[in-house]
């Protein structure tokens, strides 16, 4: 290994043996505890087929966690989403798949603005006419509601969860590439993204999975009750 991924799934694995092991949030929670296991990497081929299947080519960073760390397991919050190989692909080639549009967080600004312009039936009329185009009003907006909120993770690949459905997101397309993003729209906040406490850059998918690994291990190698 060489790079920003050396040793790392050696230092996850290590933390399976922690004193204080449990105290690392998501760690061991039910059964959706990550447990500081990860899943096999995957081969140069292996990915490739599954970036044909799903129509674009991985960040380096991420696909070189998948190359040397794992295809999933454990990480920030509740741990990272598994990539099954694809067993069907071969053989393939690339572009022949439909690509994803680009990721566009300016979109959560779009989607606030049209949640500010949502009709109000006090601004109607009291006849029966009124109230129809009232309904008929609503009915466009609420579906250019729902459009604009699914339209905010175009682009994007679902990382990981981080409870009470909010998630964490890898840019794939556009400028953003290969930038982290919460998905907050649970608490009607759109897509915003990743932060360290005092930064102002955006966070790589590197920054913050060996971010979340070095807190992880000052927290699991103090000894219980320290």
């Amino acid at each position: 290994m060489s790079g920003v991924w050396a040793g790392v799934r050696e230092r996850v694995l290590a933390l399976r043996a922690a004193p204080n092991r449990r105290a690392v949030f998501g760690a061991y929670f039910q059964e959706y505890g990550h447990r500081f296991e990860l899943r096999p990497v995957l081969t140069e081929e292996q990915i490739g087929a599954v970036e044909w299947r799903r129509g674009v080519a991985f960040p380096a960073e991420y696909r070189g966690f998948l190359l040397e760390v794992g295809a999933g397991g454990a990480g920030p919050d509740y741990g990272l989403f598994p990539v099954e190989p694809v067993e069907d692909a071969a053989p393939y080639a690339y572009g022949t798949n439909a690509s994803p549009p680009p990721f566009r967080p300016e979109r959560t600004a779009e989607w606030e603005e049209h949640q500010s312009a949502e009709p109000q039936r006090s601004a109607y009329g009291d006849t029966a006419g009124e109230a129809e185009r009232f309904r008929e009003d609503h009915a466009a907006w609420d579906a250019r509601d729902d459009e604009l909120l699914e339209g905010l993770t175009d682009g994007a690949l679902y990382v990981s969860e981080q409870g009470c459905a909010y998630y964490t997101l890898l840019a794939l397309t556009g400028p953003e590439r290969g930038t982290m993003w919460h998905d907050a729209r649970a608490a009607a906040e759109g897509v915003v993204p990743v932060e360290f406490v005092g930064g102002t850059a955006r966070v790589t998918f590197a920054q913050w999975y060996v971010h979340w690994l070095t807190n992880a291990e000052r927290r699991a190698w103090e000894q219980a009750g320290a």
